[in-house]
């Protein structure tokens, strides 16, 4: 049966093709009239981080909701992936592999979403992919922690519409540094703050997801 006539709450499981071996993935069928497919990659593979994260599932249900067929994978390394993490550096390439499915999959213009890591690392490949028109980042890590440490410069050249979420009380993304960091990014952006919530958005998911819902139909769904 083709992923295309499959019903929209369909999950179908697969394997890409990734530069380090086969990559675990999920896909969300949207519908026959989607105009968009998303990518929502998830946080770090070595402290738990998976496709089934809760941020990440929360966020593809927000954008599966407008009909998208939404993609999960887990990075080299993680779940059944095969490779090893390569502390960013290669899982840029996963990021790159699964938006070359999508596109292949779907031929539609394509939103990228995600978390802690998985934005850290995913926005780098999603940003200048010409096929990518929008942008989520949730939970930026901004502090160093342990031996990992982001550089987040190249987001200063990222014209695409993007959305900004952390919570107020994130331990790895301060607020005053994540204003700082928004104020210098170009336009279209939104930053929106999270009252209360850490930086896994506990308590705070129904929040999290009703804020990339409402920013998809203020800029995307209209």
């Amino acid at each position: 049966m083709s992923v295309h006539t499959l019903p929209t709450s369909a999950i179908r499981s697969l394997f890409l093709d990734g530069p380090a071996g086969r990559l675990e993935a999920l896909l969300n069928v949207g519908t026959g009239g989607a105009t968009h497919a998303a990518l929502v990659c998830h946080p770090h593979p070595l402290y738990g981080g998976a496709f089934h994260n809760k941020v990440v599932f929360h966020t593809m249900k927000a954008l599966n909701r407008f009909g998208f067929p939404v993609l999960r994978f887990n990075f080299r390394g993680a779940g059944m992936s095969q490779g090893t993490h390569d502390n960013g550096l290669g899982e840029v390439d996963d990021v790159r592999t699964a938006l070359d499915w999508l596109d292949a999959e779907f031929h539609l213009p394509m939103i990228f979403a995600g978390f802690s890591f998985g934005a850290a690392i995913g926005l780098r490949a999603a940003c200048p992919d010409t096929r990518v028109d929008s942008v989520i980042g949730l939970g930026l890590p901004l502090l160093p922690t342990d031996d990992r440490s982001y550089d987040l410069d190249f987001l200063h050249t990222c014209s695409k519409p993007k959305l900004l979420v952390s919570g107020t009380r994130d331990q790895f993304g301060p607020r005053a540094r994540l204003e700082q960091l928004a104020q210098t990014l170009p336009e279209p952006k939104k930053l929106v703050m999270i009252e209360a919530a850490d930086h896994f958005f506990e308590g705070r998911l129904k929040e999290l997801r009703e804020t990339i819902e409402t920013w998809v139909r203020e800029v995307i769904a209209t």
